[in-house]
C-alpha cells in the first residue's frame, strides 16, 4: 500500500526532432514477434529516454494510443575479435503495449 497522494500522470510534450531521436528502430526478434500477439511492439531507445517521453513519441509518430511502456537496460557483452577484448555498447529497449484496436506495422517505414 502506498501512502500519501496518488501520483498523477502528466502529459509530456516532446519536440518533433526528439520524437525521431527517441524511437531509433524497431527490434524484430523471435521474442518481440511473440509479443505482437499481445498487442506489443519493441523499440530501441536512447539510454536517457523516460517512459512518458517514449509514450509521447510513439503516439506522435504512429498515431496510435499507448496503454503501457516497459523498459529494460541491456548491458553490453564482452567479446573477443582477433584476440583483442572489446565490449558492445549498452542498449535500452522499450516494450510498448498498445490499446485494443491499434497496431503498428514495423515492416513499413514512417
Amino acid at each position: 500500500m502506498s501512502r500519501g497522494r496518488p501520483r498523477l500522470k502528466k502529459k509530456v510534450t516532446v519536440s518533433s526532432e526528439r520524437l525521431y531521436e527517441l524511437v531509433r528502430r524497431p527490434i524484430v526478434t523471435e521474442k518481440s514477434t511473440l509479443g505482437s500477439e499481445h498487442n506489443q511492439v519493441t523499440f530501441e531507445v536512447p539510454l536517457d529516454a523516460r517512459k512518458p517521453e517514449i509514450q509521447a513519441a510513439v503516439e506522435g509518430l504512429f498515431k496510435v494510443k499507448v496503454k503501457a511502456v516497459n523498459t529494460l537496460r541491456q548491458k553490453g557483452k564482452s567479446k573477443r575479435f582477433r584476440g583483442k577484448l572489446g565490449t558492445r555498447s549498452d542498449l535500452k529497449k522499450a516494450y510498448v503495449t498498445l490499446e485494443e484496436g491499434h497496431n503498428i506495422d514495423v515492416t513499413t517505414g514512417i
